[in-house]
């Protein structure tokens, strides 16, 4: 993990984001490209595709606050910014930019948001291949990393975000694996003749020791439990994969999108 990037706007929680962002490429002496996006609320600039003076204004004071805070820390800094805050040419270029990074670090959506299209997170994250740590718009987070927990189906995107998030957790306290698993899972698995898989043992073998659980529950419920049972672990970071509705089912793709909006710690997804 040594090119990582975080989303910049001039919303109040920023600030939070631009802090984590500094904290984990100190950890990892990973280069930070801080990444200055938004829409633009004059609409005229916009239909011309360029910024507006109050943008320019937002776009210089944010790259200031971004240099004060890299060089504080002894992080190699690196800025970039977007031409214009047309909505689309927002919601593109952060996904197109995102795929030059190890990590990207992004805010959960705010509904009475003004400085980004809804849509921005959950587009990033299904569309860049790369890793996205989303910040929850509100609480303070002193620590990520620390406790992480996987949310873990054995499923593509499962699999690709516990390799993800694998630099993360050889440095974590502990790691619990959440088994979202259901009872026909395992019941399928037992019919047939098969190899024993234990994702246990497999982090295992990169020095990662982990405790796994099993949740039960079904659909919506079940992201219910998961966001339940991370504040009992006392998790600062939850893993897990990204599904997306296009070409699934309604039910596959919505636990994604509800974590996304009910989110209380920084989750790490990928897809």
């Amino acid at each position: 993990m040594k090119d990582i990037l975080v989303h910049l706007d001039d919303s109040e929680r920023c600030a939070v984001r631009l802090d984590i962002a500094v904290a984990l490429a100190k950890k990892f002496s990973a280069r930070l490209t801080g990444l200055f996006a938004r829409t633009d609320s004059h609409r005229p600039s916009t239909v011309v595709h360029q910024a507006s003076e109050a943008l320019a204004a937002a776009r210089a004071q944010t790259e200031a606050r971004f240099t004060e805070a890299t060089k504080a820390a002894g992080v190699d800094g690196r800025w970039w910014q977007l031409s214009h805050g047309e909505p689309g040419h927002v919601v593109s270029e952060t996904m197109f930019c995102a795929r030059y990074a190890d990590l990207v670090i992004m805010g959960q959506f705010e509904p009475k948001s003004k400085y980004v299209p809804e849509e921005l997170v959950e587009h990033t994250i299904l569309n860049c291949g790369r890793p996205v740590l989303v910040i929850p718009n509100s609480g303070s987070f002193p620590t990520i990393g620390e406790r992480i927990a996987v949310a873990w189906n054995a499923g593509k995107e499962a699999v690709r975000a516990l390799a993800d998030a694998r630099p993360l957790m050889q440095t974590a306290r502990s790691v619990t694996v959440l088994s979202l698993r259901g009872p026909q899972d395992a019941a399928a698995a037992n019919m047939v003749q098969v190899p024993h898989v234990d994702i246990i043992d497999h982090l295992a073998t990169w020095g990662i020791k982990a405790e796994s659980e099993r949740l039960a529950g079904e659909h919506i419920g079940k992201m219910d439990m998961l966001l339940s049972r991370l504040c009992d672990l006392g998790a600062d970071l939850v893993v897990m994969g990204a599904h997306g509705h296009y070409g699934l089912s309604l039910k596959r793709g919505s636990g994604t999108r509800y974590v996304l909006a009910h989110m209380t710690v920084p989750v790490l997804m990928s897809n």
